[in-house]
């Protein structure tokens, strides 16, 4: 063997030795490929900003979601604006080796997503490799992305996160833009989907729903915010005093009661009665107009003008829900918090829903159940 061509095979092996290293000590995206599978439940959450992987810290403290091997995989467009830097600085910081991030690349426009795209092959992948989703809230769609002009009281933060979990949720549940698409959800129909605020919204527009707006004005008909807080606060979805004295610090959340429909799995699964108005929190001016493929609305508005929750009628662990039960101060004493000029002392959230059944009740089994339809899937998904 001559001595140039020794050269080459010590280089080879030098080069082979190196790059197994690398992918050996390279962390995987989903990151419980690396651990026990029979234990790790992995879920995805689009939208991994910092304050939603607190929320799913505080969820975990507190018991809420009772799953000691618990990874998630935060999903995210590269073209999205929002910034996930702080995000990914707090994760490295605090050593939270339960999440990872995993960013989307593949070009996508408004013609193209509820269609097969450059993303689907991912959608797919995520869809395969974990046992639930969550979409969490956020700002406005682009009206056009459900063929309607844009209010002036619509504001578009980020279009390309919308483009991609609108599109994520097409090819999970297919949608009325294209009734022939093979929806993911047939290969699994029990998996689990929550979408929350924005993400109960996007269920709606990514199967073909629209949305309202603005509440206030195209619901109930009314222009300035007095005219808003002369409703009642158990009609605001958001708190019309936070606008009106900025300089009180009014909180801009809102509490108010929902009603529920008798046979959406809000009771027929969590076991409340149609007569149960528990308290929950949100902040939105938009709700669900013309639903969505395969969607029904499950609970409301006291006055039955609003939609508070929908579910998908095919699949049944859908579930969209209008307010926030992954909310911080939901659940943590510290929090003291006032509405309205009336609040001379500060209002403990946690308190109050315990002073209000079966609020704190409500919130409590409904991340029960979600956490119940994670580990059923994985035990389904670890059985194929």
């Amino acid at each position: 063997m001559n001595k140039l061509r020794l050269e080459k095979i010590i280089l080879l092996v030098a080069f082979l030795f190196v790059w197994s290293s690398i992918l050996l000590t390279q962390k995987s995206p989903f990151p419980g490929e690396m651990a026990d599978e029979n234990d790790t439940i992995t879920i995805a959450v689009l939208h991994p900003s910092m304050g939603s992987i607190k929320a799913l810290i505080t969820l975990r403290e507190k018991g809420l979601i009772p799953l000691p091997h618990l990874r998630v995989l935060g999903v995210y467009h590269e073209e999205q604006l929002t910034d996930y830097g702080k995000a990914k600085e707090f994760v490295t910081a605090n050593n939270l080796e339960w999440f990872s991030f995993y960013p989307i690349s593949g070009p996508l426009s408004e013609d193209t997503l509820f269609q097969r795209n450059p993303c689907s092959t991912e959608f797919e992948r995520i869809f395969e490799e974990t046992d639930g989703l969550i979409f969490f809230g956020g700002p406005d769609i682009p009206p056009r992305l459900y063929h309607e002009k844009t209010n002036l009281l619509t504001k578009i933060d980020d279009p390309y996160r919308h483009f991609l979990e609108l599109s994520f949720i097409f090819h999970l549940l297919g949608g009325f833009q294209d009734e022939t698409f093979p929806p993911l959800l047939d290969r699994q129909p029990e998996f689990p989907v929550l979408g929350i605020c924005l993400g109960s919204q996007s269920l709606n527009v990514g199967t073909g729903g629209t949305l309202t707006q603005d509440i206030w004005s195209e619901i109930y008909g009314v222009n300035q915010v007095e005219a808003a807080i002369e409703l009642g606060k158990e009609f605001w979805h958001s708190n019309p005093f936070s606008l009106l004295a900025p300089q009180e610090k009014f909180y801009s959340y809102m509490i108010h009661p929902i009603k529920l429909e008798a046979k959406g799995k809000l009771c027929s699964v969590l076991g409340f009665k149609p007569e149960d108005t528990p308290v929950v929190i949100s902040e939105h001016h938009q709700e669900v107009k013309n639903l969505g493929k395969g969607f029904r609305v499950i609970a409301s508005s006291l006055d039955g003008k609003v939609d508070e929750a929908i579910e998908h009628e095919r699949y049944p662990n859908v579930l969209g829900v209008q307010f926030h039960p992954e909310y911080p101060d939901l659940y943590t004493d510290e929090a003291r918090l006032r509405f309205t000029p009336q609040d001379k002392d500060p209002v403990n959230i946690t308190s109050f829903l315990e002073a209000h059944p079966p609020s704190a009740d409500f919130h409590k089994k409904l991340w029960a159940w979600v956490s119940q339809s994670w580990e059923e899937n994985h035990k389904r998904r670890l059985s194929r």
